[in-house]
């Protein structure tokens, strides 16, 4: 039986001992209209899919105090929905909507290599990445085997914002890290590597 690989913090720690190299985006994508959309003091979610309780838990916790440094409420996932509850977009909704949220994050392992990565194309497409709800069910569901005995690793990873009150994908962007230091590192410098981007396309405005 295969197993799911939906974890970037698997692969991160397994290569803690490698060079690490910064993240690039290689690609992105902005919602016409985004800039307009200001989450300054509202509460965004952090979620990480990994089915590793424990790697998501310091993932998420590097996300939430990743976005709270940028002037929101940064809030990991883990402290919202139960792990058995997780995977059920429904049951999901509830929580998100019973906290409040204004905004969700999702950072997904999608590749750990450069064969398959998703684009603009698909971004704009609308299926399944038109709506978050439309994306969670698919988030979820996508695994891979990780390929054994590779020196040098390039992980990809897939980094979305979602307007939860609106049900939009307001920004994307697929970045690639070679031979990351650490789960929590990882994200971090994944988050700043996006609010680069996001400042450029204007969707983070300077202070």
């Amino acid at each position: 039986m295969r197993r799911a690989l939906t974890s970037l913090m698997i692969v991160a720690f397994a290569i803690a001992a490698l060079a690490a190299a910064k993240p690039k985006f290689t690609a992105t994508w902005k919602a016409p209209g985004a800039q307009n959309v200001t989450y300054v003091g509202k509460k965004i979610v952090g979620l990480v899919v990994s089915d590793d309780m424990s790697l998501r838990m310091s993932a998420e916790q590097a996300l939430a105090r990743a976005l709270s440094e940028r002037g929101v409420q940064g809030v990991p996932a883990f402290t919202l929905i139960p792990r058995e509850e997780i995977h059920d977009k429904d049951r999901a909704k509830g929580w998100f909507d019973r906290a409040g949220a204004a905004g969700v994050v999702i950072m997904r392992l999608v590749d750990v290599s450069k064969e398959q990565t998703p684009s603009v194309v698909v971004w704009q497409s609308g299926v399944p990445y038109g709506s978050l709800w439309s994306y969670y069910p698919y988030a979820w569901g996508v695994s891979y085997d990780l390929t054994p005995g590779r020196t040098d690793v390039t992980l990809v990873v897939e980094t979305l914002v979602f307007d939860v009150a609106g049900d939009r994908l307001l920004w994307a962007g697929t970045s690639e890290t070679t031979n990351p230091a650490g789960a929590q590192a990882l994200v971090k410098a994944i988050v700043d590597a996006a609010a680069d981007e996001m400042k450029k396309q204007g969707l983070i405005r300077k202070k």
